[in-house]
């Protein structure tokens, strides 16, 4: 399953306009991971790597990306789990991705400059209450945005057309075989569609 989310993530980055770079390619099972281990992705843009200003919002979507140049990605798609402050505080191993040693390896590949930190993951807690306190959680142990699957996966058969083919990537010919067989509904129509059916 890791290499699926992986594969996610990476298609949105890249269809965003950044370069990929994936440290490594093993797993770490029976000891704690170094530094440069804790990395999944790290991403960047083509362009002088400038100040970034973190948005106050902690959840991102596209709009949120376009002043990031660079960035530490950490994917953790756990699909039938929620993070809620629980979740965070049962798993501390969550914010290692963001600590100071591990942009400091970031930075011997990217060189200096600052350094975003984003966490990719399947669903935040329900409920406004939970919610708030785990982004809080997440913004004090210094990471700057947070991605959803929902999120990339809107955006991704969004920008997909059935027109094209996609040949040189599974995951997005997937989407466009479920997109011409009207299996997937555009995200603006389903965005009106759970404000009707108030089932979601």
């Amino acid at each position: 399953m890791a290499s699926v989310n992986e594969q996610i993530v990476r298609e949105y980055f890249e269809t965003r306009g950044f370069f990929i770079i994936q440290p490594n390619k093993h797993q770490v099972a029976a000891r704690r991971k170094h530094d440069d281990e804790e990395i999944d992705f790290l991403i960047t843009r083509p362009g002088q790597a400038g100040v970034f200003n973190t948005p106050k919002e902690v959840i991102w979507d596209a709009r949120h990306l376009e002043k990031v140049q660079r960035a530490v990605v950490s994917i953790r798609g756990w699909h039938t789990d929620r993070f809620s402050p629980a979740t965070l505080k049962t798993n501390p191993e969550i914010f290692r991705f963001a600590e100071l040693s591990v942009t400091k390896e970031a930075r011997k590949i990217l060189g200096p400059g600052s350094v975003v930190k984003i966490l990719c993951v399947s669903d935040m807690a329900a409920g406004a209450a939970p919610q708030e306190e785990a982004l809080a959680m997440l913004r004090e142990n210094g990471v700057d945005g947070v991605l959803s699957f929902r999120t990339m996966l809107l955006e991704l058969v969004d920008r997909v057309d059935v027109s094209k083919n996609y040949e040189k990537s599974d995951l997005l010919q997937t989407l466009r075989i479920l997109k011409t067989y009207d299996l997937l509904k555009d995200a603006q129509l389903d965005l009106f569609f759970k404000k009707k059916g108030s089932r979601i």
